[in-house]
């Protein structure tokens, strides 16, 4: 049986983001074709399992994220060379290593090169031209590329002369809740009509441009759930539009369960990402077949087909909400299933890896 090593994540039980998913989904389905390692860090776990998901877990005593996935990667790559035939490398943190692995090793390398991550806004120019190198080096010295959306697709053609794969995520995991009765008390501004977005408070998400253009627009409400206390971006913004008594800034809410029941229920869903490429948390709403409306930038128009509301300023995004019709959010919402349930479909997505393996 052929040996695999997924390298680049947090880890399995997966608990932090789409690299995670993708991880947890793939050795749920490919565990009986495939002998699966996945590399954790052990940093982000209190229990340390040897296997979960019919797959074996092997912990770095590194922090996943941040200038640690670094050699986090690197240890990694260097570990699995022991005994996988394939490399699945998610990320382009530790791809610097790439040169000197191909020395001595003719193992298959797969890269996912993620959503071209040296151009976020969260990191300096040293940390962006590494990242960029590193982004080089991976697409130059894997054996096949993994582009997660058509227009990076694209720009790894343009940029390196190099055909990519296009495998993008999956989101049947996710499913409708109703709001129960005990979240209305906790929570009662459900029980009106809302928009809604869960993310990172980062200025790439355009926060600051959603609650600018909600500041003027007030006929309904808006929910924001993220980690404002993590930045100083997050914590000014929160400060700012605390009196707004039609915005509902939220801190992180980490039971999926009533995170889902206020994301299922809501009026409007809000993505304002401007980075990346195919986002999870856009497919899930799209799976979850709800009214979304995207800042309009060539990833989500993509990810959404061209089928969803688009913004690229406050002036705009409330324009598109003062002229709501009733109907064509109907239409918006019927759309982003049936392109979900086409395009983001696990098992779909796991067979598209199982053949580059």
């Amino acid at each position: 049986m052929k040996k695999i090593a997924i390298i680049g994540t947090v880890g399995i039980p997966a608990k932090y983001g789409g690299f995670e998913t993708l991880t947890e989904y793939l050795t749920k389905y490919l565990n009986t074709e495939y002998e699966i390692t996945v590399f954790c860090s052990s940093k982000s776990y209190d229990v340390y399992p040897s296997t979960y998901n019919g797959v074996k877990l092997q912990y770095i005593n590194l922090n996943a994220n941040g200038v640690q996935s670094i050699p986090y990667d690197m240890i990694s790559i260097i570990k699995a060379l022991k005994f996988a035939n394939t490399l699945l490398i998610l990320g382009v943190s530790g791809c610097t290593i790439l040169p000197f692995i191909r020395l001595f090793s003719k193992k298959k390398i797969i890269v996912n090169i993620d959503g071209l991550e040296w151009k976020r806004d969260k990191w300096g120019r040293y940390a962006k031209l590494f990242l960029k190198y590193s982004e080089k080096l991976a697409v130059k010295y894997a054996d096949k590329v993994v582009s997660d959306n058509k227009v990076i697709q694209d720009y790894v053609l343009e940029e390196y002369g190099v055909r990519s794969e296009l495998i993008a995520y999956g989101a049947d995991h996710v499913s409708k809740e109703t709001l129960s009765k005990e979240l209305k008390i906790k929570y009662p501004f459900l029980k009106n009509k809302y928009a809604f977005k869960v993310c990172r408070i980062e200025p790439e998400n355009n926060i600051h441009m959603i609650l600018e253009a909600f500041k003027e627009f007030k006929e309904f409400n808006l929910i924001i759930i993220g980690n404002w206390a993590n930045s100083d971006y997050g914590i000014n913004l929160k400060s700012t539009y605390k009196k707004e008594k039609h915005i509902y800034l939220l801190d992180p809410i980490y039971d999926q369960i009533v995170l889902n029941q206020i994301r299922s229920n809501c009026y409007i869903y809000l993505h304002g990402h401007s980075a990346g490429g195919t986002n999870p948390s856009l497919i899930e709403a799209m799976y979850l077949e709800l009214p979304i409306f995207a800042y309009g930038i060539g990833y989500n128009k993509q990810t959404t087909q061209n089928k969803s509301k688009y913004f690229i300023n406050s002036e705009e995004l409330i324009q598109a909400l003062k002229t709501i019709d009733t109907e064509d959010l109907k239409t918006i919402s019927k759309n982003m299933k049936n392109i979900s349930r086409k395009e983001y479909i696990w098992k779909d997505i796991s067979n598209k890896y199982s053949q580059l393996f």
